[in-house]
């Protein structure tokens, strides 16, 4: 039955069969996370980076209500350029693929498309959390609901830091997520290495995370794991200015009374303009980086016995 809505390009579905290690990518970054054509050329260096470092990466999307897993360049495309491209969570999936139009996939549901495919380890920027002010509003990401409760390890820069972190760790807490900071004991926050906020898990070796993730899994502790891994020294932004200009952002976007999932695109773009284009830059750096360490744990837990029924 799932084989009528989920379409896995053949190189994808080849590499799961024989346990090679594979690398999910979402589209929502290409499609409402960067401008056109910077948004089409990283999602093409992302999956260039995978492939040198010895896995095959698998860029999720929706394309005529189809759930694919591995889209052409073309689809990339498609995402990249499509002015009004549907952002697409776990509520959106079933409204998408029955009216049979495209939509660009989010943390949570490349991470539910990834495990349908059999997809273990994905790559993202930053994943979402807990706004700020969530105490009257509610705003909570889905990914952190999905990151409960679907078995994909998730390689990001930490939580986008225009999010409240510290709230962000206590939902995480409280759903029973680990976060493994990768050669670093503080979470990163996204345009910067550090947070204030330090991880009770890290580790130097990304062998000994794909371990811990190993176990978990097999002891049926359903659910994700955050590998948290920081942007590179030499891209990375000052913290306090960083903290100015997006407490400026966040002013702007209540003024004009943006909420819910357009708040985050309205923040990143705003951000962009207020840093002259240089969070932008980081941003892309930062996923290269994630796209290199995905595929280093990809390769690593392909090495384990990965069959959970047993």
């Amino acid at each position: 039955m799932l084989e009528k809505y989920l379409d896995i390009k053949p190189e994808i579905k080849q590499s799961l069969a024989e346990n090679k290690p594979v690398v999910a990518l979402e589209s929502t970054i290409i499609a409402h996370g960067m401008p056109y054509p910077q948004n089409v050329e990283t999602a093409k260096r992302c999956e260039q980076i995978i492939r040198e470092n010895g896995a095959i990466p698998a860029t999720i999307g929706i394309i005529n209500g189809i759930l694919k897993v591995g889209l052409s360049a073309e689809e990339l495309e498609i995402m990249g350029k499509s002015p009004n491209m549907m952002k697409v969570s776990r509520r959106d999936i079933p409204l998408v693929v029955a009216q049979k139009i495209h939509g660009a996939t989010t943390v949570a549901s490349t991470m539910i498309i990834a495990n349908m495919a059999g997809i273990k380890v994905f790559v993202t920027g930053g994943i979402g959390g807990v706004h700020r002010g969530a105490a009257s509003t509610f705003d909570i990401s889905a990914d952190l609901t999905e990151l409960a409760n679907t078995n994909v390890a998730v390689v990001c820069a930490g939580a986008k830091s225009i999010l409240d972190l510290g709230l962000t760790l206590e939902y995480l807490e409280t759903q029973g997520v680990p976060i493994i900071g990768y050669q670093t004991d503080e979470l990163p926050a996204f345009y910067t290495r550090k947070s204030g906020l330090k991880l009770v898990q890290w580790c130097e070796n990304i062998e000994d995370i794909a371990s811990i993730i190993n176990i978990k899994w097999h002891l049926n502790l359903k659910g994700g794991v955050v590998v948290a891994n920081p942007v590179p020294e030499e891209f990375a932004m000052d913290f306090d200015y960083m903290t100015n200009c997006i407490d400026n952002a966040l002013k702007k976007a209540e003024q004009l009374g943006i909420k819910g999932k357009e708040t985050t695109p309205f923040l990143l773009a705003e951000i962009k303009k207020i840093t002259q284009g240089k969070s932008l830059d980081t941003n892309i750096q930062l996923v290269f980086n994630n796209a290199k360490v995905g595929a280093m744990l990809a390769k690593s837990l392909s090495k384990f016995d990965t069959d959970l029924s047993k």
